[in-house]
């Protein structure tokens, strides 16, 4: 069984080698940033059309506060005319000076309100033109993907016909142990014992576990829990 299985896994390192190949590959990488950029823009641009909605509303809303405020200034347009008369004006000085900071904070306000309204629509047109940038190398990289693919397809299917065969000379509840490994990305999954230690971890053998090595039963790492064989 060790001698199959060691076959197989000789066999499944190269399909291995190829599946790290393709998700390396220079195609593989430009098509999946490409595709997970063309994913998310929508979300970010409904997001970004969303805050410059919102900053517009408290533009109108602190626009309108201004012109209200502005315009109770109005009352103390004649202040020279009770100066003439007579009159302690000191009282109606006070407010306009606070009606007239006032105004000035809100005007503060506003500017900074308007910079960051034109900020985000610049940020809004920069991301908009990358995305029509992005969907037309999205069908250039999408196409030289699937190129590769089909190439790298024909290489894996030829080394899975291989595997198929080598696979009816091994044990089934061996094999599905050994494809649990595999998925679970441990590799290699066969590793020999030396010195009564696994080759690959370095972790010695337990007593019960040397007895099952000499009698030939299969036989996992308790650490790394590949499996072992006696060379």
């Amino acid at each position: 069984m060790i001698e199959q299985l060691l076959k197989y896994q000789t066999e499944d390192s190269k399909l291995l080698n190829i599946e790290r190949e393709a998700a390396t590959s220079e195609e593989w990488k430009n098509y999946s940033q490409a595709k997970s950029f063309l994913t998310k823009a929508p979300e970010k641009l409904e997001a970004m059309d969303a805050k410059a909605r919102e900053l517009e509303s408290l533009l109108e809303k602190l626009n309108k506060k201004y012109d209200e405020i502005a315009e109770t200034l109005k009352d103390f347009e004649h202040l020279d005319e009770l100066v003439e008369d007579g009159a302690d004006i000191s009282f109606y000085k006070k407010n306009a000076t606070q009606i007239a900071d006032k105004l000035k904070s809100i005007k503060s306000e506003i500017n900074a309100l308007v910079k960051s309204i034109k900020d985000a629509d610049t940020e809004y047109q920069t991301l908009k033109k990358k995305t029509i940038t992005v969907q037309e190398q999205y069908k250039e990289y999408s196409a030289k993907y699937k190129e590769y693919k089909n190439g790298k397809l024909a290489e894996m299917d030829a080394v899975k016909a291989e595997l198929k065969k080598l696979a009816k000379d091994i044990n089934p509840e061996v094999m599905k142990r050994y494809e649990t490994k595999r998925s679970e990305r441990i590799f290699p999954i066969i590793c020999a014992v030396k010195n009564d230690r696994c080759s690959k971890c370095g972790m010695e053998l337990s007593i019960v576990g040397k007895e099952k090595l000499a009698s030939g039963e299969a036989l996992e790492c308790e650490n790394c829990h590949r499996f072992l064989y006696k060379e």
